[in-house]
């Protein structure tokens, strides 16, 4: 926050509240009442109201107390004169009242005549010797002045006439008499000056408020009225496709092939004229209705679509791999329904799930912490973080449910994580893992005494950057799996095929990628998540929405690492032979789109991950318990 020297316009209630609830304790009202010269008390001032979270400097807190002093002093005798109309004046009346009354009596007069000169001195402190408004501006000591006797009319001194007052000091300084002089009083017309100029600061700074609350709320208004239109948008569009599907018969399916009801309700949406694709895929934008391929080859890449209205939703994708690929394949859902363990109390903590997430270094915090929080929402009874000491007190700080190890980045880092592998039951290896190599060097050994432990063990983040460079790092290891996005997928096919991706058919790229790792399973996130162990393919296209935030894939690794770890203690027949991978991976990717759905229905644009992971528990129950 910027210094700014504003003459009180610019403080808040709050606060100009701690400014005065420091200013008023005993040790700074002591040093301002024994000192002449207080700037080293207001820079004290200024620096514990930088401790509660306000940047002042020095000079604005000695200026902000000056004028809440003179407000207190007029608004008290104009009190006295008008029966209390003047107490508008001063905001804090009562709070400058008790501070004030505990220091010794102010003459209101003294405290106005020296707000004028504007020096750096607590204007109420009087003590002896008296302090000469010459020598308090230059550093110089005072010495006990004698009273002259002038042979002219007494005139009014300037104190900013330095030469004059120089004159006057010497002169009394040279006298005999020790007597104390008085004070010089200002004229009527500079009190009321300054009682107006008071007066009208108060008025500006009430105007001021009510002008930025006018146009807070006009900008409320603004973003509400901008909300409700686009809601309406998006009701006309819904009553234009409902009318659509109520006028067009519902296309018959082809006599080799028996279409579910989803797919046939998707390709009754479909207007007649709308452009398709070489492959007969309907054109449309990331808000628009599912694609539909032809029914040619329906049979060669499923794609299993879980409606949050339906468990059910085949819908058949077209791919250009061959049709023994994905034959045989049933609808998904049930089978993540089937690996979610029942709650019983006959289960004591861990038995659900013990997940370890190997990342988090000094610049890198919030993905790990991403990553536990959410295996723990999943149903996972504890969270182990095993991080950089630069993250572990940031870590611990955003949650007390997690486990924390500063053992990253220690000499012994891997005797250290080796020592907790027993107790875990899967392995998330990335988040927030950072790019060092001592850092990828220790999570490499890891991940190999993880693999001699046969964990499951998910590879994200920065760790596809570790596989990336050393793929024999997990390479073969079945109960491997990759999550990466797009730019991580295509550092991954290059590094194994050396030669370019190409980008017109992702879905043989992925089978080829997962064949040439030893049949891994890998998830490629995007518009839909496509799943594959190189002997099946998936999309993923449970609805989610159009804001990706950051984090988003680190609550994918850490329900992913919740799930493995129940579809692999799970018996054959509750995923019906089919790669226990492949199905926690299909319900991770469900999971996630649906929380990504659920909050940004409620909070649109400001979509965070924070927000998701407190939609977790609604969506696994839709999804999942339904």
């Amino acid at each position: 926050m910027l210094a700014n020297s504003t003459r009180g316009f610019l403080w808040s209630d709050v606060e100009t509240r701690t400014l005065l609830n420091i200013w008023g304790e005993r040790d700074i009202q002591t040093a301002l009442g024994g000192n002449f010269r207080n700037s080293h008390v207001y820079r004290d001032v200024a620096r514990r109201l930088g401790i509660m979270g306000f940047e002042r400097t020095p000079e604005q807190c000695r200026v902000r107390i000056k004028s809440l002093k003179r407000q207190f002093i007029l608004a008290k005798e104009g009190n006295l004169r008008n029966n209390g109309q003047y107490h508008k004046i001063c905001k804090f009346y009562d709070a400058m009242e008790t501070i004030l009354n505990c220091r010794p009596q102010i003459d209101p007069q003294e405290l106005l005549d020296s707000g004028a000169v504007g020096d750096e001195t607590e204007e109420e402190v009087d003590t002896d010797p008296p302090q000469d408004p010459y020598l308090e501006s230059t550093g110089e000591s005072s010495y006990p002045e004698t009273q002259v006797k002038l042979e002219y009319p007494p005139i009014p001194v300037t104190v900013g006439n330095s030469t004059t007052v120089r004159q006057i000091s010497s002169q009394s300084a040279g006298g005999p008499s020790s007597k104390r002089p008085k004070k010089r009083h200002a004229d009527l017309a500079l009190d009321s000056v300054t009682k107006r100029l008071l007066e009208q600061s108060a008025e500006a700074e009430q105007s001021f408020y009510q002008m930025e609350e006018q146009r807070l709320q006009a900008e409320d208004h603004r973003r509400e009225a901008k909300h409700a239109r686009e809601l309406h948008m998006l009701q006309v569009l819904g009553q234009m496709f409902s009318s659509i599907a109520t006028r067009n018969p519902v296309a018959t399916a082809t006599p080799n092939t028996a279409m579910p009801p989803a797919l046939n309700t998707m390709e009754s949406t479909m207007q007649p004229g709308v452009p398709m694709s070489a492959s007969g895929q309907m054109r449309r934008g990331r808000s628009s209705h599912r694609r539909v391929r032809s029914p040619q080859s329906q049979a060669e890449w499923p794609s299993y679509h879980s409606q949050p209205q339906s468990n059910a939703g085949l819908v058949l994708e077209h791919s250009s791999l061959g049709t023994a690929a994905c034959r045989g394949m049933d609808d998904i859902l049930p089978l993540v329904k089937n690996i979610v363990p029942q709650l019983t109390s006959k289960k004591h903590k861990g038995q659900y799930g013990r997940i370890g997430i190997i990342g988090g270094c000094q610049e890198y915090t919030g993905a790990p912490y991403f990553a536990a929080i959410s295996a723990l929402k999943v149903g996972a009874d504890m969270s182990h973080v095993f991080c950089a000491k630069a993250a572990v007190t940031v870590i611990k700080s955003y949650s007390p449910e997690l486990i924390v190890h500063p053992v990253l980045d220690s000499p012994n880092a891997v005797e250290e994580i080796e020592k907790w592998l027993p107790r875990l039951h899967c392995l998330v290896v990335g988040p927030g893992l950072g790019r060092d190599e001592m850092l990828l060097k220790t999570a490499k050994e890891v991940i190999e005494k993880s693999k001699a432990r046969d964990i499951p063990i998910i590879i994200d983040a920065d760790g596809l950057w570790l596989v990336a460079q050393q793929p024999s790092v997990i390479q073969g290891y079945k109960k491997g799996i990759l999550t990466p996005n797009y730019m991580e997928f295509t550092r991954l096919y290059e590094a194994m095929h050396h030669e370019p991706l190409d980008s017109s058919d992702h879905q043989r790229s992925a089978m080829e990628l997962s064949v040439a790792m030893g049949n891994l399973t890998v998830v490629l996130k995007g518009e839909d998540d496509l799943i594959t162990d190189g002997n099946k393919g998936i999309l993923c296209r449970q609805e989610g929405s159009g804001c990706r935030c950051g984090g988003q894939g680190d609550l994918l690794s850490g329900s992913l690492g919740v799930l493995a770890h129940w579809a692999y203690t799970s018996s054959a027949d509750m995923t019906k032979s089919v790669n226990p991978s492949v199905v926690a991976a299909f319900g991770a990717c469900s999971l996630t789109r649906q929380c990504n759905r659920q909050a940004f229905h409620k909070h649109w644009r400001a979509t965070t991950t924070t927000d998701m992971i407190q939609e977790i528990s609604s969506a696994f129950k839709k999804l999942f318990e339904s």
